[in-house]
């Protein structure tokens, strides 16, 4: 399988330019059988409109994603249901806050999702979005993907693997300053799963992604990272540093078998 990651700036307030900018970046990297988009990769933690923004954001996934006969996957801000106009909101606070979702979209406009659960309270996202509750495996030709994104990069235990999955999916908007723990964290996961892992980061710079964290990353610099690893840390694919851009990688499905069965880590896992 051909797993292409999607490296791009967020543009605030243009929705329909960072699109754009997203699809030119994919239309530079054909044939691959997934790509993988940053978290908020259309809007950034803007929360105004999200529901409108959100609907339109799933529909031009399955676009993208039937135009190239591939998956889509990116998280955006979703309300856990859609209101008809007009109608008022539910009176349950957990079910007036955003989710952040992690669309996994098919060619045939069907797709799964995963809400994060893991919610980054250093800067008050549990104030808007609440935490989901579900862990998400999904399977797209002969390859199974675990989603996660952003901060849940940081709690292992929920990430275990347990013999349900070959890569683990993170999207997110980690920040220049915190670029080590964003290395070392997406190896350490392949290492100790046994499993391909894909990280997927913006560029840019703070005030067009994140107005919810200013108050403790104000200006924070975005310079990507973005990496696949292999399930021995190796790096098999990755972007460059502060550059829009896109990278891919073979998952060798056949080679992570014979690594798993010839040193079977798993099977003494807790």
């Amino acid at each position: 399988m051909k797993v292409a990651i999607v490296q791009h700036e967020i543009r605030e307030q243009d929705v329909e330019w960072t699109l754009q900018h997203i699809t030119a970046l994919m239309d530079g990297q054909t044939g691959a059988d997934l790509y993988v988009l940053p978290e908020m990769f259309a809007t950034g933690f803007m929360t105004e409109g999200a529901e409108e923004h959100g609907l339109r954001i799933l529909n031009w996934m399955q676009e993208q994603a039937r135009s190239r006969n591939a998956a889509i996957a990116g998280s955006v801000a979703a309300f856990p249901k859609s209101f008809p106009q007009g109608t008022d909101l539910p009176h349950s606070r957990s079910e007036q806050l955003l989710r952040n979702r992690l669309y996994f979209v098919r060619p045939d406009g069907s797709y799964e999702y995963y809400d994060k659960r893991h919610l980054f309270s250093y800067a008050g996202e549990q104030e808007t979005y609440a935490a989901g509750e579900r862990r998400v495996v999904v399977e797209w030709r002969g390859v199974r993907f675990l989603l996660q994104v952003c901060y849940d990069l940081r709690f292992p235990v929920f990430s275990r693997n347990r013999d349900d999955y070959d890569a683990i999916i993170y999207v997110a908007n980690w920040p220049q300053k915190r670029r080590e723990v964003w290395q070392t964290l997406l190896k350490a996961r392949a290492l100790e799963n046994q499993c391909f892992v894909i990280g997927v980061n913006i560029v840019g710079n703070d005030k067009s992604v994140r107005p919810i964290r200013q108050a403790h990353d104000k200006q924070g610099e975005y310079v990507g990272d973005s990496v696949i690893h292999d399930a021995y840390g190796h790096i098999i694919a990755q972007c460059t540093p502060g550059k829009a851009e896109t990278a891919a990688a073979e998952l060798d499905m056949n080679e992570l078998q014979r690594f798993r069965e010839k040193f079977p880590v798993l099977r003494d896992r807790d």
